[in-house]
Formats: C-alpha cells, sequence, structure tokens
C-alpha cells in the first residue's frame, strides 16, 4: 500500500460511489461532474494501491477491499457531521443542526407535532430526523439524540427515563362491523391478523401467554411500523399499535385491553460530551418533556 494519506474529499467520492452504485449517480449526489469524481476514485485507488471497483456492463462492482473500507468511510462521513454539528454548538444563540433518530412510529407519527413548539421557539436550529428500528449508535455519533424502547447501557450516554409507551390490540370500525369484534384471545385466531415478518426478541418477550400472534397466524406481514400501522387505519384487520396513537382517530377501537396491556420503558438519551451544547440540550429537554406526556397520555 502507498504511504499517501488519502483526503477526505477522495473518500468522500468514494463513499457516495458505494452508496449510488455509479459515478453519474454519485456525482449528482456530491454536485460534481462525473469526470471529477471519476478522478477522485483513481487518485484513492493510487494513494491506496488497490483496486477498488471493477468495471462491467452493469456499472461499477466494489471490490472485496471496497466493501472492507466501505464501513471505516462511513465513520468517517458520520464525524465529520459530527464535527460540523459540534462546531455551531457552542455560539449562546442556539443555532446549527441537531440529528435525532428514533423508530419509525415516534419518528413519524409522534415527534413532528413535538417539534413544532420547539421549532417556533428556536427558529435557528435545523433538525435532521432519522427514523430507523435499528439502534443507532450515539457513541460513534450517528446522531446527537435517540429515543430508545432499549435501555442504554453504555456509561459515555445520559438517558432520560420517559415513561412506558403502552401498546394494545386495534382494528378501524369499519373492520369490526363487517367481521365482529373478538370476544377474548382465542377467537383472534379466526380474524385477520397484521404483524410482523421477522420476529424480534422483544416481541416474544411482551407476548401475552395464549396469544395467537405468531408468524403463522398473521394475514398480513411486514417489519415496517408504519406499514403495520397504515393497514390498521385502513380496515384490513386487527394488529398492535400504540394506545395513545390510536387514541388520536376515533375510528380505531382497542381490543381486549384487560388481555393485551404491553409497556415498552422509553428513554431520551444523548452522549454526555453534548451536554455542552446549547441546542442539543434544549431539544434534549424538549422532547424528554413532551415524551413524558405523549406516554402519560396528556398529549
Amino acid at each position: 500500500m502507498a504511504d499517501t494519506e488519502p483526503s477526505w474529499e477522495l473518500l468522500r467520492s468514494f463513499l457516495a460511489v458505494m452508496r449510488e452504485g455509479s459515478l453519474s449517480g454519485a456525482a449528482r449526489s456530491l454536485g460534481m461532474t462525473q469526470p471529477s469524481l471519476g478522478r477522485h476514485v483513481r487518485e484513492l485507488e493510487a494513494a491506496l494501491g488497490v483496486s477498488l471497483f471493477a468495471r462491467s456492463p452493469q456499472g461499477l462492482v466494489p471490490t472485496d477491499v471496497a466493501d472492507e473500507l466501505l464501513p471505516h468511510a462511513e465513520a468517517m462521513a458520520a464525524a465529520s457531521a459530527s464535527l460540523h454539528r459540534a462546531a455551531s454548538g457552542g455560539r449562546t444563540d442556539p443555532q446549527g443542526v441537531v440529528r435525532i433518530t428514533a423508530s419509525e412510529i415516534i419518528g413519524g407519527e409522534v415527534l413532528p407535532a413535538m417539534l413544532v413548539p420547539f421549532r417556533e421557539r428556536h427558529p435557528g436550529i435545523v433538525v435532521e430526523l432519522s427514523l430507523s428500528n435499528r439502534t443507532e449508535d450515539l457513541l460513534r455519533r450517528d446522531a446527537d439524540i435517540a429515543i430508545r424502547m432499549v435501555r442504554p447501557s453504555q456509561d459515555a450516554l445520559v438517558a432520560r427515563h420517559v415513561g412506558a409507551v403502552k401498546l394494545g390490540l386495534h382494528a378501524h370500525r369499519r373492520y369490526l362491523e363487517t367481521h365482529g369484534t373478538p370476544r377474548d384471545l382465542g377467537e383472534l385466531a379466526t380474524h385477520t391478523l397484521i404483524g410482523y415478518d421477522e420476529e424480534q426478541p422483544y416481541v416474544r418477550a411482551l407476548r401475552p401467554e395464549g396469544m395467537a400472534y405468531s408468524r403463522d397466524d398473521f394475514a398480513l406481514r411486514t417489519d415496517s411500523d408504519l406499514a403495520a400501522l397504515a393497514a390498521i387505519r385502513a380496515g384490513y384487520g386487527i394488529g398492535i399499535c400504540q394506545v395513545a396513537l390510536a387514541r388520536r382517530d376515533a375510528n380505531l377501537v382497542r381490543l381486549l385491553p384487560a388481555q393485551v396491556d404491553i409497556g415498552l420503558d422509553t428513554w431520551v438519551t444523548m452522549h454526555e460530551d453534548l451536554r455542552r451544547s446549547l441546542r442539543t440540550r434544549l431539544m434534549f429537554d424538549h422532547l424528554a418533556a413532551a415524551m413524558v406526556e405523549y406516554t402519560r397520555g396528556v398529549t
């Protein structure tokens, strides 16, 4: 391998090609010309002394070396973004970017309304919202603040418990008018059920005993919580969703609350170093207070 240390500019171009799958797509994403981006790739290959892409009729095919380098380039990109956010975090007036990660449902259905009053008070703060049911790494600074249904175990994280998000069985009135209302858990087997495609460990731990709610029981399977919620709202069948969220829609009916009453303890979390960032601290306190109200059913 050559001794020349490649610049971040070259690595950023490499990462764009890996993400987009082509020189043209990578060039568009970075606002560059295709020849310039191609030159970056060649310079990076020369600096590293390796071949990163094979040319084929289908386009660029990453080599094994490129696949090995990808997570390191992604970590550098995350660090660069974190650096830019930190650079604007020490001002006395709250400005800059705060990146928040949350689950699909919390991020897509709950947080937007919570962020409106924050925006009105702090218009200089830009929010980046990452929706993912995957737990992003706050220690690596993939995000500044995370809302999690798993208690953080790392000592370097500041976590505030905001209560338990309640889950229950729900169906649209239209579905119940057509198919009837189950009177107990045993009758669920005769209904159209909406559930997961791949069972996660927390699902097994929380499922009530005797409840027919496994993969083989579902007429619609999806690992997207937003898709499952949309199916419930459409009247497709019976599924599990957040009680506070369903309460906002008069057409959604909670079923068998005495038998199915699941609570997911929830934390708002950030890296302890970000307590010195005014904008991050303001957002953390705002989300923690708003999530407490949400879990208590106030909002």
